[in-house]
């Protein structure tokens, strides 16, 4: 029986040492549970996606001192590990700085055997994604042959990531008969994403007649969440082993004697409103983490959105880093100041309150004399909304600046497309959390977030929603 770990780390692009350390502790965990073979996720060692930072003269010099350095983690055990791989032999080129000419490529996706102290053997990815967030023929040159990996009498098929969504690099691994495929990933999440992916192995495994073993990292890179969700799928298509949603851990799996996947934990799979919010929680977490900010401020309206806002970014950092501001007007309803309070309290957090009304008066009078003929004239005049809006994102970045934290925005998908939202008003922020998220999401993760503990008080979902920026606004 060969005993397999599946780590699913959370690494941060750049940061070589840190991956190296996270390697390093998972490698040893999967060492205490008795583990022949440790698989680590794609480029775990520079995280992804790296982007230009690949074309850093330093990359390869650091790059193999750090892989020194996992080989004499576990010698014993087999370690696979993703990497950038210097294809030429000279340094890295770097971006030429006047012609803009796109420098050669010089580099693999790479994933490296590591066992007893040294590298067996690597693999560099075929099939590089162009497509949507990925760029990949950008920095890399595909690679062109297959590469089978024998270990203790079983044959393993090497594969990255998109390797496994098309059908030639797995092709040329059948025609050389492998016992299972290994799959190293970073493949970030979508709705719908987790069950697209094991629909995608499940048909592969009973394509190919053999287990794949699927390993996939976690965290967030900007506006990127890897959801994990690593898996082992026998021949049959059948799902033997399930790593945990979004979650750093090792995930074990039997191959008994004939190389058939018989064993393994089996994380529950989230349904899809818990995914999303799951994500969203990691997603703001990272950002504010990887970034060095020490707390968040936004604007809490007495509305839906800001009151899902708020909910995810105490779950993301806790009550203590997380601070609320409500700038009421002459148009604030008595229930939207309540309602904020309210939730404030539920979750224990800072909220501060700030008329806008001043203000807006000093800015209205303000207004250059040649502007006379086109003064508002309504409560309902653009001008008006727009003014009120771009007060309250001064007031955030002005707090922002005072006490050191990251705005968050709270407008939608939905107003975004539609462009019901302010320039420089209620767009203004550093890291807009519901960028993605659709009006009709927002109101399905608002109760899904109340199932858990009731924090957005009821009364926020259950009116219409409205702006008020004018007498009566919905």
């Amino acid at each position: 029986m060969l005993k397999i770990a599946m780590l699913q780390i959370n690494a941060q692009v750049g940061d070589i040492a840190a991956n190296l350390q996270s390697i390093r502790k998972s490698v040893l965990q999967a060492q205490q549970q008795g583990a022949d073979i440790a698989i680590c996720p794609e480029l775990a060692l520079i995280g992804y996606p790296p982007e230009d930072l690949l074309w850093r003269s330093s990359l390869n010099r650091r790059i193999n001192k750090a892989l020194e350095e996992l080989a004499t983690i576990a010698p014993d055990m087999a370690v696979l590990v993703g990497y950038p791989k210097q294809a030429g032999g000279g340094l890295l080129t770097r971006v030429a700085e006047s012609s803009g000419s796109e420098p050669p490529k010089v580099l693999f996706n790479t994933v490296g055997v590591f066992y007893q102290g040294r590298c067996l053997l690597e693999y560099h990815k075929q099939a590089l994604p162009n497509y949507q967030i990925f760029d990949e023929k950008r920095y890399f040159e595909p690679g062109t042959q297959a590469v089978v990996w024998s270990f203790k009498g079983c044959r393993f098929g090497l594969t990255i990531c998109e390797d496994i969504w098309v059908d030639q690099p797995l092709n040329q691994l059948k025609a050389q008969g492998v016992d299972a495929i290994i799959n190293l990933s970073a493949s970030p999440f979508h709705l719908g994403k987790v069950e697209e992916r094991q629909a995608l192995l499940q048909r592969q495994a009973k394509r190919l007649g053999c287990p794949i073993i699927y390993v996939n990292r976690v965290g967030a890179q900007d506006e990127l969440v890897f959801d994990g969700s690593s898996q082992a799928v026998d021949a049959q298509g059948q799902v033997q082993a399930r790593a945990a949603f979004i979650e750093a851990q090792v995930c074990m799996v039997h191959l008994d004697a004939m190389h058939r996947v018989i064993s393994g934990s089996q994380a529950d799979v989230p349904d899809l409103d818990a995914q999303a919010y799951g994500v969203l929680v990691q997603g703001l977490r990272d950002y504010v983490e990887k970034n060095g900010f020490k707390e968040c401020l936004l604007g809490l309206s007495g509305g839906i959105d800001s009151a899902l806002t708020l909910a995810i970014a105490v779950d993301a950092l806790g009550a203590d880093r997380v601070t609320a501001l409500m700038m009421p007007f002459r148009y604030t309803s008595i229930e939207s100041v309540q309602y904020a309070a309210d939730q404030a309290g539920v979750m224990g957090v800072k909220l501060w309150n700030a008329s806008i009304e001043s203000a807006y008066e000093v800015l209205m009078a303000s207004l250059p004399k040649f502007c006379e003929q086109y003064r508002c004239t309504s409560a309902g005049d653009i001008a008006q909304q727009n003014l009120q809006a771009r007060i309250r994102g001064v007031m955030l970045m002005s707090v922002s600046n005072l006490i050191g934290a990251l705005v968050l925005t709270t407008s939608n998908k939905s107003e975004l497309a539609v462009g019901y939202s302010t320039l420089y008003g209620d767009m203004a922020g550093g890291f807009d959390v519901l960028k993605d998220v659709s009006k009709t999401l927002v109101y399905r993760l608002a109760n899904h977030r109340n199932k858990i503990s009731l924090v957005i008080p009821k009364a926020v979902i259950d009116r219409s929603p409205t702006a008020e920026l004018a007498p009566g606004q919905q």
